[in-house]
C-alpha cells in the first residue's frame, strides 16, 4: 500500500467529543475533518460500529479515516452505546435503540457546522449491517451508503445459521462479543465514569449466545435488522461490497437484484476485511473508489461511477489447496445487471458409477446412500475467513472420504461460473433431524481437490426456515440445497467435484444423531451458473494501487496468536481442532496504551459419538497504561445432548490484582429441529 500524507485537505483530529441522546445517554466519538470545514462545510462519513475508536479499530482507522477527511470529508467514527467510551449498555447486536440512536447521530452531523447537511454511512461487518438498517428508517440526511462484507439477512445469511444449519462461527463470534463486552471506557476519555460504567457492563451485557441459540428458526428476532422483508425501505444509494473468502458475498447478489436504488456491487477474492488492506490479494484502491461514490452522490460531482456495469466480480483462477492464501490470480468481470444476461445454467446429473454427466439419458434409476463420519469437515475452514492460516479449507480428499462424490470426465475446455450452483436432491432420511453438507471442488491433474464453493441445508428446513418440518424415514423429499456464490474458472485438463456429506462439522454442528440418507441419483441435478466467454469482452479499466493514510505506531511485544491444530489420538479415539487467535500483546504509542487479546477455540468429538461433541472458546483481555491495569477472563462451553443444548460460561475480571467481578452461567435450551 502507498502511504498518502500530502492530502488537497490539511486535516485536524478530534481523539475524543460526545454526542448526547435524546435519553441522555452520551456516546463516544472520535473525528477527522479539513482545518477549514467551519468555513467551508463538508459532508460527513459515519463508521458506527461497537469495537471502540481509541483501541481495538485505531490501526484500521488510522490509515482509513484520515485519508477520506484529506480529500474534503468530515470522518466520524462512533461507539455504539454500551462500547467503548460510551455510556449505558450493549445486550445484543442491532437492537431498536442502536439504529435510533444512529439515526440521531446522523441528525445531529448534518446540523453541524463544519457539516453541509449531507451524510454517507461506511461500515465493513457490524458497520455494514447497521448501514443497511439504518438506510431503511430513512433518516433525512443519509444521502448514500457503502456496506462491506454484510448481510440483508440475519438468519440466512449471518455467523448464527446457514441453510438452517447451526454454525460453529455462531459459538466464536458469541465468545468474542463476550469477552470485548467486559472492557471499559478509557480513563483518559472518561475519567469520571470509566469504573461506574464498567462494573455495570459486567454484571449487566448478558450471554448472547443464549439468546441467539432460544431462536434456533427464522422467527422475529432475525426479521429485525433483516433488510430484505422490505428492501424498498431503503430509498438512498447503496455500494455492496464483499469477498469470496469472506462469509458474506452472497447478499451483494440479492442486494443488486432485488434493491430498486442506484446501487453498486463489488466482490473480490478476500476476506473479511476492507479491501485496501484485504487478503487474498490482490488489494485494491478501495479508498479511491470510495471517494468516487461519495464525490457523485454527496458532492454531487460526476465521477463516471455510475456510468459503469452494476457488479464487478473477480474470476478466480484455480490454485492448489492450501489453508492461506496471500493472493489469487484471475481477472476482474463486469455484468451489467444480475442476473446477468451472460450467466446461463449448465447441468450435470449423478451417476451410480460416480460420474456428473451433462446427459440425463445417460443417468440410470439408481440409489446409494451415505452416513458420513463426524471428521467429514475438519479440512473445511472456517464459515468466515479472516485470510488466518487455517480457516480456509484444506485438500478436501481426506473429507470427500467420508461422502458420496461424483467427477465430471476431464474438461476439454475452461469452464466460469459465476453466482451461485445449486443441486436438486431427492432422498429418504432414517431420522426425523438430518443436514447435507454438499462441496464443489475443482481436481487438478495430481488429484488435489481444492473446494470452490459449498452449501448447508438442515433437511427440516427443506420448505420453511420459519416452519420446519421434521421428516418422516423412509418417506421421499425433493430439496434444492444452494452453493455459496463464487466466481471461478476451472482449467482445461481438470474436473469438476460434487461431494455429499450428512455432517460438516467442526464448520456446522451435527444433526442429533447419526444419519443415513438415500439419494434417488437419477431425480438428483447439479446446476452450475456458467459464464459466457467472450474472447473479445474489453477488460474493465484497472483499479488504482491501494492507498492509505500514515499507519499508527505500534510496539508489539508478543506476537499475535495464529494457529490451527487438527489432533487426532488413536488411543481414546479424539479427534480435536484447536485455533490460537487473537492480536498478543501490543502497544499503541500515540495513547500509550497496552493491550493484550488472546484467545483459543476447541471443538472435539470422540468418534462417531454425536453426544461426545464439545465446543469450547476462552479469551484473556488486558489493557494497562502507568499503574492503571484491567483485565477479563472468558470461558464458554457448548455441548449438546440429542434434545438440548447446554451452555455453561464463566466471566471474570480484575483491576490492577484485585478481582472485580466473577460471574457463572449454565443453561439448558431445547433443540428445535437442530
Amino acid at each position: 500500500m502507498r502511504v498518502e500524507t500530502n492530502f488537497p485537505h490539511p486535516i485536524r483530529e478530534v481523539d475524543h467529543f460526545e454526542i448526547l441522546m435524546p435519553d441522555g445517554c452520551r456516546l463516544a466519538a472520535r473525528m477527522w475533518l479539513p482545518l477549514d470545514a467551519e468555513a467551508k462545510p463538508v459532508p460527513a462519513i459515519l463508521e458506527y460500529i461497537p469495537y471502540r475508536k481509541n483501541d481495538l479499530t485505531a490501526q484500521r482507522d488510522a490509515v482509513m479515516h484520515p485519508y477520506v477527511a484529506g480529500h474534503g470529508y468530515a470522518v466520524v467514527r462512533v461507539d455504539l452505546r454500551g462500547t467503548g467510551d460510551s455510556d449505558g449498555l450493549m445486550l445484543d447486536e442491532y437492537l431498536q435503540r442502536e439504529l435510533d440512536d444512529g439515526c440521531r447521530v446522523i441528525e445531529w452531523l448534518a446540523a453541524q457546522p463544519w457539516c453541509d447537511g449531507n451524510v454517507g454511512m461506511i461500515g465493513i461487518s457490524w458497520g455494514g449491517f447497521n448501514g443497511l438498517q439504518i438506510a431503511a428508517l430513512r433518516p433525512p440526511a443519509l444521502k448514500a451508503i457503502i456496506t462491506c462484507a454484510s448481510t440483508d439477512d440475519r438468519y440466512a445469511d449471518d455467523v448464527h445459521y446457514m441453510g438452517g444449519t447451526l454454525l460453529i462461527d455462531n459459538l466464536s463470534w458469541a465468545s468474542i462479543m463476550f469477552a470485548r463486552n467486559t472492557l471499559p471506557p478509557d480513563p483518559r476519555n472518561r475519567p469520571d465514569k470509566w469504573r461506574e460504567l464498567w462494573l455495570r457492563r459486567l454484571k449487566e451485557s448478558g450471554l448472547w449466545l443464549e439468546n441467539w441459540l432460544e431462536h434456533q428458526h427464522r422467527d422475529e428476532f432475525w426479521k429485525h435488522g433483516s433488510v430484505c422483508e422490505d428492501l424498498s425501505a431503503i430509498v438512498c444509494p447503496v455500494y455492496a461490497v464483499s469477498g469470496w473468502a469472506d462469509g458474506y458475498c452472497r447478499s451483494v447478489f440479492r442486494l443488486m437484484e432485488n434493491l430498486t436504488v442506484p446501487r453498486k456491487g463489488l466482490v473480490g477474492p478476500w476476506a473479511h476485511t476492507y479491501p485496501h488492506i484485504a487478503k487474498p490479494g490482490p488489494a485494491i484502491g478501495f479508498l479511491q473508489e470510495c471517494l468516487r461514490w461519495w464525490d457523485h452522490w454527496l458532492k454531487g460531482r460526476d465521477t463516471g461511477i455510475m456510468a459503469e456495469p452494476m457488479l464487478r466480480l473477480f474470476m478466480q483462477d484455480g490454485v492448489e489447496p492450501r489453508t492461506a492464501y496471500e493472493t489469487r490470480s484471475g481477472r476482474w468481470v463486469t455484468e451489467p445487471a444480475w442476473p446477468s444476461p451472460n450467466v446461463q445454467t449448465w447441468s450435470l446429473f449423478l451417476g451410480g458409477d460416480g460420474r456428473l454427466s451433462t446427459s440425463h439419458a445417460d443417468v440410470r434409476p439408481e440409489y446409494q446412500s451415505i452416513r458420513s463420519p463426524l471428521s467429514v469437515g475438519l479440512h473445511g475452514g472456517k464459515w468466515c475467513s479472516y485470510a488466518v492460516p487455517g480457516d480456509q479449507p484444506a485438500d478436501q480428499r481426506a473429507d470427500d472420504a467420508g461422502s458420496l462424490v461424483y467427477e465430471t470426465g476431464v474438461l476439454q475446455s475452461d469452464v466460469e461460473i459465476a453466482g451461485a450452483a445449486a443441486l436438486d436432491l431427492v432422498f429418504e432420511s432414517d431420522k426425523a433431524v438430518a443436514q447435507v453438507a454438499i462441496r464443489l471442488s475443482d481436481v487438478a491433474l495430481d488429484g488435489a481437490v481444492t473446494r470452490v464453493s459449498y452449501g448447508l441445508l438442515n433437511l427440516t428446513h427443506r420448505d420453511s426456515h420459519e416452519q420446519p418440518e421434521p421428516l418422516q424415514p423412509g418417506r421421499r423429499y425433493h430439496a434444492t440445497v444452494p452453493f455459496k456464490h463464487v466466481a471461478q474458472r476451472f482449467a482445461a485438463g481438470h474436473r469438476i467435484r460434487l461431494a455429499i456429506s450428512t455432517s460438516y462439522f467442526p464448520v456446522a454442528w451435527p444433526a442429533p444423531e447419526p444419519v443415513r440418507l438415500i439419494i434417488q441419483l437419477d431425480e438428483c441435478r447439479l446446476r452450475l451458473p456458467v459464464r459466457t466467454q467472450d474472447p473479445d469482452e474489453p477488460r474493465p479499466a484497472a483499479f488504482a494501487e491501494a492507498e492509505g493514510a500514515e499507519p499508527l505506531h505500534i510496539e508489539p511485544i508478543a506476537k499475535p496468536q495464529k494457529d490451527w491444530k487438527v489432533t487426532e489420538n488413536l488411543s481414546e479415539g479424539t479427534v480435536a481442532v484447536e485455533i490460537g487467535d487473537g492480536s498478543g500483546t501490543y502497544r499503541i504509542v500515540e495513547n500509550d496504551l497496552t493491550i493484550t487479546s488472546l484467545g483459543t477455540e476447541r471443538y472435539s468429538f470422540r468418534g462417531d459419538d454425536f453426544a461426545s461433541v464439545k465446543g469450547e472458546a476462552v479469551w484473556t483481555f488486558e489493557m494497562s497504561r502507568g499503574d492503571w491495569r484491567v483485565g477479563s477472563l472468558t470461558e464458554t462451553v457448548l455441548t449438546a445432548t440429542p434434545s438440548h443444548f447446554h451452555i455453561e460460561a464463566h466471566l471474570r475480571a480484575w483491576e490492577g490484582n484485585a478481582p472485580v467481578h466473577e460471574q457463572r452461567w449454565a443453561t439448558t435450551i431445547p433443540r428445535q429441529l437442530v
